[in-house]
Parts: C-alpha cells; structure tokens; sequence
C-alpha cells in the first residue's frame, strides 16, 4: 500500500513539474524572494500592491538609486536603451523571460514539453501567464539578425493583456507598428527585419520563464518593480518598493517647501541646503498640515509623514 501511495506522488510531482515548463517552481520562487512579505500570485511572484505602483511613477531614477545603494543593491539600474515612447514612464511587475542561442537538442527537448501542454511558439509562452500591471523584461542575449521574438502582434498581446510596455535586451521587428499600439512604453536594444529561428537557422530557445534573469548588469527576479524613465530602467526589488516611494514623496515634499521660503526670502540657500535647524522643520511640519490636500502626495500619504515626525 505505501509502495502505491509513492508511486502516486511520484507521478503528482512529475505531472506538476512538466506542467510548469520552463516556469520556476512557486517554492523556488519563495526561495530567492524571502525578504517580501505581502501578497503573492499564485505561482508565488511577489505581487507589490497597483496603489503602491501608482507612486512610483513619480519616484525619479536618482531617489530609487539612492535608497537601494543604502540597502546595498548597488546593481539595479541599466542603461543604453532605444525606446517607444520615450516621454511616458514605464512602471509595472517584472515577469522575466530568458533566452539563450539556440541548440538543437536542448530546443527540442523544451519544444517537445511545451507542445505536450498544448503550447505553441517559445516566444509567447511568457506572453500567456501576463496579467494587468505587469512588465514583460527579457534576457534575448542582445540578439540581433534572426533574433527578434517580439513584433507587431505579439506587441499588441503583450500590451492587451498588461497595459504595459516591455523590456527586451534583443532586437524588436515591426517598431513602426509597435509605436502605433500607443501606450506600449518600450525598452529595446536594437530593430532588425528578421524574425527568430528561420527555416535551417535555430537561433533562439527559452530557458525560462519567471526565473532569475540578467539584463545589462542587473540581475532581475519576478515581482521587482520595473521603474523605466529618462532613458534608464531601474529595478526595484519589492520589499524595497515601499521605502522608495515614501522617501521620494518626502524628497519631493521638502524640496516644494524649501523652494518656496527661498523664493519668499524666509530661508537662505545655505539653511535649506543643509540639516535644516529644529525651526525649519516645525515650519515645514506647520506647512505641511495647512496645505495638505493641495500638495502632489496625497492625504493619506502625507499624514503618515507626519506621524513620523516629532514636532
């Protein structure tokens, strides 16, 4: 009897793991990502809160670099990008894709699995699982001739199913009709014509979906918070996210406020531009409370600050 019940287990366990693909396992998953300790998808990819990205997007690159340098991640930004959309700021959840040169057995051994469960083209198999709010954030190997798995079409089902642009170390084909959808703010690293694997020529294969990926010198995981603007991607681990997005919105809030008493001639430079003195801070705390439903961080947000405070 116990030989049948581990028989049974043993194929539970090999049945799940073939479903997976080439997904990362949930426990895995909960491995590499201890330190959040919110909510999470089902297949266990940190999920930072839609509220929580809202604030984001007005976090500038140098306050998220700031804050995670304190941390020790000193790795999390990349940079010499094309882009679509370059005046539009790109915030969601990262689901990582990882590409590598194609090799025929490999290829047909991950091939064979995937259409086994159905699934078609490797490229779009990290397109399927994409909910609202997420990234799409691909290692492509920088690939370039006959390397593009991302044009026009799977552009558009990329932005249908996330609202969101991508983030692609390879070469994008259709650019021009990518730059119709509108609001799909890219990252890419350069166009080419061709399309990947033609006939005789297996360029690429997918190694993994939602696993530890690379892109540039960041290493990235599923659930960080991808944060693209002025040209540059950061990559905000998630249990990180919320620090980022208050010690922005306290930057902002005190750079208003010192600005404006300069301006009124209340402060010089040289008090704002330094620790300021217990009476500078009484005065913001003051200004803060008379004008805190006209300020560009909400009431709720700044009533925290305050609580914080101690004067």
């Amino acid at each position: 009897m116990f030989g049948k019940k581990y028989m049974l287990l043993v194929v539970l366990v090999g049945l799940a793991t073939q479903m997976m693909g080439q997904q990362i396992s949930k426990e895995e998953l909960i491995f590499l990502t201890p330190q959040w300790t919110g909510e999470r998808f089902d297949d266990g990819r940190p999920k930072v809160s839609d509220a929580l990205l809202e604030r984001i997007k007005s976090v500038s690159v140098e306050e998220a670099w700031a804050v995670m340098k304190n941390e020790g991640y000193r790795y999390q930004i990349a940079e010499d990008w094309k882009m679509i959309n370059p005046d539009s700021v790109l915030v969601g959840r990262a689901v990582t894709a990882t590409f590598m040169p194609g090799r025929p057995d490999v290829w047909k051994a991950i091939d064979d699995r995937g259409k086994a469960e159905g699934k078609r083209g490797q490229n779009t198999w990290p397109v399927d699982i994409l909910v609202k709010g997420d990234v799409y954030v691909a290692d492509q190997f920088g690939a370039d001739k006959d390397g593009p798995t991302i044009g026009d079409n799977v552009g558009n089902a990329i932005y249908a199913k996330t609202g969101n642009g991508i983030v692609y170390d390879g070469a994008l084909r259709d650019v021009e009709g990518l730059m119709e959808i509108g609001g799909f703010t890219s990252y890419y690293t350069s166009y080419d014509a061709s399309h990947h694997n033609p006939p005789g020529d297996l360029n690429t294969m997918l190694i993994g979906i939602n696993q530890p990926t690379r892109i540039r010198t960041v290493t990235v995981m599923p659930g960080d918070v991808v944060l693209g603007k002025m040209g540059v991607v950061t990559f905000i681990p998630p249990h990180l996210a919320e620090k980022v997005a208050t010690t922005s919105e306290v930057v902002r809030l005190r750079d208003m406020f010192g600005h404006l008493r300069i301006k009124e001639g209340v402060y010089t430079a040289g008090q704002i531009d330094t620790r300021w003195a217990e009476d500078i801070e009484k005065d913001f705390s003051k200004w803060l409370n008379e004008h805190i439903d006209d300020l560009p961080v909400s009431r709720e947000q700044i009533q925290e600050i305050l609580k914080k405070r101690t004067w």
